[in-house]
């Protein structure tokens, strides 16, 4: 390849950069080209204006906010000074430079077996992992074997958080005790772990009891202070777990802040004592936007809450740490979790948070294996030193889209959280916590079941026949509302029997309504038998295997020639419930099309099976 020439270069021809147009580009014109491929996909009606597009892109979260298609610059106008990284309030990062600008890889740990957490623990550590929490007791590795698996951690260099729903001063005695016998000073990123409003609200929402009494949190203090590691985690995931919003956990971590504020300063700490003492474990979903204006907002509105409490400046940062979603993953289809917890994990360190818990993507089948512990670490690892996400801090700082949703979410939290504080403080508030979660788990299930909040690998594209990984059982499984659990149940139970699909007229004619409806069934454990290629009643007919239940596939014009003669003469064999793909008048009983309520017509098929 000639890569220089030794003759005299002609003059360089102007160029013109095609983003260059772009940016100077309307709204007006984006809606315009925008609503023609809406019109060519059939989301937008021919004779809709152009300006409709916005309003068919946007979408509306669980707490009713907008997310629009497009950020532009007046969506910001007005809004409060973000700061800078490092400075009040906070939005932009609670440090102006992390520690060599990257989040705490912060694998979990529960293994009864002390000698396997013990080996889990080295490889991680040795493997990108600088950071551990370890859930202790019944639930997860035994208290008194914390000092065999902690052996070989250097505590002054990663941070260690313990936790124990029943016995949280018994896990937070030990992991002292090990830092005392270390005789080094323990990073101050570690974190006794106790969280009894936490648990209080677990109790509440049927997610199991545990220690509620507030004087935990005094004796952790006074465990704390003098090792100079931090003493509570205030854990939103309590409310995420159970199916709260992202505004609902945002103001009850704010209301449980001030509660453990209020508790330790009454108790004698200064409230710049209190405060530091405190760390907020978050949860982050696969829904990017929302889950990196969560932490923003998360962080702006503490900062809010501490100054009003009298935290100096410098300690109004919150410390945070991100924990991919439990409710968001999924027992069938499992290695779909890659993709959700890659996603989450993506938000929640671009959203700033200091430390981040990428869950295996076994999770909801048991005790993790050593090939999805090392998935899991890997996925911070390949985004801060290959994808270089951490390079940058807040590097969605500044888009007017992650802008708006944030001053959005940050205000919604602060209502509820004055709603919270109205009633007396989340202690006394807890039925009123409990109604608002109730009711978007509610709506989120009908979502789900509607599909238009579709989980791939289970109420979308499922394989009914997959091999699921086998796990090792929890000693005592997480509590968790997962997303996916009414159309799991349903996979657990298969149907005895098979949905006879009478496949109209040749491959072309019948395959996608036959696919749509073959998935719709596999979606609740109900397999499908189909006719092949046919031209007519009796070819149908003779591929008929005598199943209760029949399901229609074909055209609208196939359905008009020779359907209703199809339905009566497959009743005559034996048929005793007939459904039609489409919406078609045939003469069958139930139909299945896009948008219906999925749960409740797989709920009426298998009773029909059943039969």
């Amino acid at each position: 390849m000639r890569l220089m020439s030794a003759e005299t270069p002609a003059a360089p021809a102007e160029v013109t950069v095609p983003l260059a147009e772009g940016l100077e580009s309307t709204r007006e014109a984006w809606e315009k080209a925008t609503a023609a491929v809406l019109r060519k996909t059939r989301k937008l009606a021919e004779d809709a204006p152009d300006s409709d597009a916005w309003a068919t892109l946007t979408t509306t979260t669980l707490d009713g906010i907008e997310v629009t298609p497009l950020g532009t610059p007046e969506l910001t106008a007005g809004l409060p000074p973000t700061g800078l990284p490092g400075q009040a309030p906070f939005t932009r990062g609670a440090e102006a430079l992390r520690e060599n600008r990257a989040w705490d890889i912060r694998a979990w740990f529960t293994d009864p077996d002390g000698q396997r957490a013990a080996d889990e623990v080295l490889t991680d550590l040795e493997n990108g992992v600088n950071s551990l929490w370890l859930t202790l007791g019944a639930a997860g590795v035994p208290t008194d074997a914390l000092a065999k698996v902690l052996e070989p951690v250097f505590v002054d260099l990663a941070p260690v958080v313990v936790q124990d729903l029943h016995d949280p001063l018994g896990a937070a005695r030990a992991l002292a005790a090990v830092i005392e016998d270390k005789a080094v000073t323990a990073h101050h990123g570690s974190n006794l772990g106790v969280d009894p409003v936490g648990t209080a609200v677990r109790d509440r929402l049927d997610l199991g009891g545990g220690e509620t009494d507030l004087g935990v949190a005094v004796e952790a203090a006074r465990l704390a202070l003098p090792l100079g590691v931090r003493a509570i985690v205030v854990d939103g995931t309590a409310v995420h777990d159970a199916g709260g919003s992202d505004v609902q956990e945002l103001a009850y971590l704010l209301a449980a802040g001030a509660t453990y504020l209020r508790v330790l300063t009454e108790a004698g700490l200064t409230v710049d004592e209190a405060a530091g003492l405190l760390e907020f474990r978050i949860a982050a979903t696969d829904e990017q936007f929302p889950t990196i204006a969560k932490f923003r907002a998360a962080r702006r509105t503490w900062a809010r809450v501490a100054e009003l409490s009298g935290v100096a400046e410098s300690g109004r940062g919150q410390r945070q740490h991100g924990v991919t979603s439990r409710p968001m993953m999924t027992s069938y289809d499992p290695y779909v979790n890659m993709l959700r917890t890659t996603v989450a994990s993506f938000a929640a360190g671009v959203g700033g948070a200091a430390s981040v818990t990428v869950l295996p993507f076994d999770e909801p089948l048991g005790l993790p294996e050593p090939f999805s512990r090392r998935i899991a670490r890997n996925t911070s690892s390949l985004l801060i030193s290959e994808s270089h996400v951490a390079k940058v801090t807040d590097p969605a700082g500044g888009s007017h889209l992650v802008e708006q949703l944030t001053d959005d979410l940050a205000r919604a939290a602060w209502a509820g959280f004055a709603e919270l504080e109205g009633a007396g403080g989340v202690l006394e508030a807890l039925d009123l916590v409990a109604e608002r979660v109730v009711a978007t788990r509610d709506a989120r299930s009908l979502l789900v079941a509607k599909r238009a909040m579709p989980l791939t690998g289970v109420s979308e594209f499922p394989n009914l026949h997959e091999e699921q990984p086998e796990r090792r059982p929890y000693p005592v499984a997480p509590a968790v509302f997962r997303y996916a659990h009414e159309f799991e149940a349903m996979r657990d139970d298969r149907a005895a029997s098979p949905v006879f699909l009478a496949t109209m007229g040749p491959i072309a004619a019948h395959t996608a309504r036959a696919t749509f409806a073959a998935n719709l069934f596999a979606a609740g454990g109900i397999d499908t038998v189909a006719a092949g290629p046919t031209n007519g009643v009796d070819e149908v007919l003779a591929a008929y295997d005598g199943s209760p239940v029949v399901c229609l596939t074909g055209t609208d014009k196939v359905y008009a020639e020779w359907g209703a003669d199809l339905v009566t003469a497959l009743r005559e064999a034996g048929a005793t419930h007939v459904i039609v793909a489409g919406k078609a008048d045939v003469g069958a009983d139930d139909s299945a099309v896009a948008g219906l309520d999925a749960l409740a017509f797989l709920r009426r098929t298998r009773e029909e099976l059943a039969r």
